[in-house]
Order: C-alpha cells, then structure tokens, then sequence
C-alpha cells in the first residue's frame, strides 16, 4: 500500500495539521485529487447533537478547499485532550489497527493521494491495553514514507536527528524535513536548515513562516513523494 505520506513531527503542537493543511492546498490547487486521513484525534469538541468534531480534519478541509467528506478522514475521534491511548482508556473505543488500515484503504481507493498526519511526534502510543500499538505500527501498516515537520527554533537540530534516526532505525523511509516558525534571514534558523540537512542526510523540502496561507513546494515534486 502506497500512494501517499505521511507527516509526523518532533512533538506536539510544532504545526503538522498546519503544514498538511498548506501541503493538501497545494495538491488540490494543482488539480489533483488528494485527501486526509487521520487514524486517531484527541482534544476535540462536541457538536449540538453530543458528537465530536474532527477538528483537525475540519481545519485541514477548510484551509485546502478539498472537498473530501470530514467522516471518512478519521476513524477514532476522541475528546480528551491527551494521547490517543489514554483517551480510549477513558472514554473507551480503542484503536483496532485492522480498523485504521481499512479506514485509510477507503480512501486511498476513492482518491488519487492520501496525506496521512500522526499524533503528536512519531514516538506517540496510539493504544497500550492488552494491546500496544504504537505510532510506527500504523505508519508501517499503511506502508508510507515520512515527511518530518519541526520547528525552526532552538533545540530543532537534536530534536530533527533523534526523529529521523528513530524511523530509520524502524526501516521508515524518511523523504524530508519542513521547518515551520521559520524566519527568513535569522541567523539561528537559517543555520538549523543548513545543520538538519546535513546532520542526517534528508532534505529540508519547505521553511514555513508563521502565519503563512501557501507553502514553496513543487506540486510535482510533492506527488512523486507518494510512490
């Protein structure tokens, strides 16, 4: 199984829904026709009616302009905002990695290219029950190859090494890293791209700045990622 990427970061909160958002907006602006998929989403709010809204998956659906129904882009939503392992062991319905895999075949089948998006960093368990199940099971299941996303700021270049060299300790391809927060012209930032790249081998594909609505990526380029 192929034909899409998936994007995990060096932690929590460093902009991966942000910089799928911008990295599906592209696709779709190019013509062609890509969706999300999340497997598992925690810290979410609840509608009128008592069910949760994806708010990821809503974000991501409102900054691409991709027209991809918000129901088939992730399979377990949860409330609570903490890993997707305690969540379920509070509100219960635990992820079933036979249930994640089908959830993404549906929409791999129904769309050209799939941009799949991780919880938190690529260290995260997704259950830990009579089950363990964690991030890379999923990523190795659906069988894609990794964008990295971390933050331009300080401390990025140990972060950005340990991530890459744990996926390919797990045989993980690893296409790129995108910078996010980047500032153009710092002297700190501008050496962490330099310093991330040349540190582990993989090319820095995008620095992102705060705020910003595109992102500097061929949409070629992009597609061709998802072999």
């Amino acid at each position: 199984m192929s034909k899409g990427l998936f994007v995990t970061g060096t932690g929590t909160d460093i902009g991966k829904t942000y910089i799928t958002a911008l990295l599906l907006k592209k696709l779709h602006e190019s013509g062609c026709d890509a969706a999300y998929f999340k497997a598992a989403m925690s810290g979410n709010q609840r509608r009128e009616d008592g069910s949760l809204v994806p708010g990821d998956a809503l974000h991501v659906k409102t900054v691409s302009g991709i027209p991809q129904q918000l129901d088939e882009m992730c399979p377990y939503v949860y409330e609570t905002a903490v890993s997707p392992h305690l969540a379920a062991r509070l509100e219960g319905s635990p992820v079933e990695l036979e249930c994640v895999v089908q959830a993404y075949k549906n929409v791999y089948r129904k769309h050209d290219i799939v941009i799949a998006e991780g919880s938190g960093g690529i260290v995260c368990p997704i259950r830990f029950d009579d089950k363990k199940l964690m991030l890379e099971d999923i990523v190795k299941a659906l069988g894609l190859g990794c964008i990295v996303v971390a933050d331009a700021g300080l401390g990025t270049i140990n972060h950005v090494v340990l991530t890459v060299e744990y996926l390919r300790a797990r045989d993980i391809r690893v296409y790129g890293i995108i910078l996010n927060n980047f500032k153009k012209g710092d002297v700190l930032h501008e050496d962490n791209k330099v310093m991330c790249a040349c540190l582990t081998d993989i090319p820095v594909l995008a620095c992102v700045g705060a705020g910003e609505q595109s992102i500097d990526i061929d949409a070629q380029q992009l597609i061709s990622l998802c072999s």
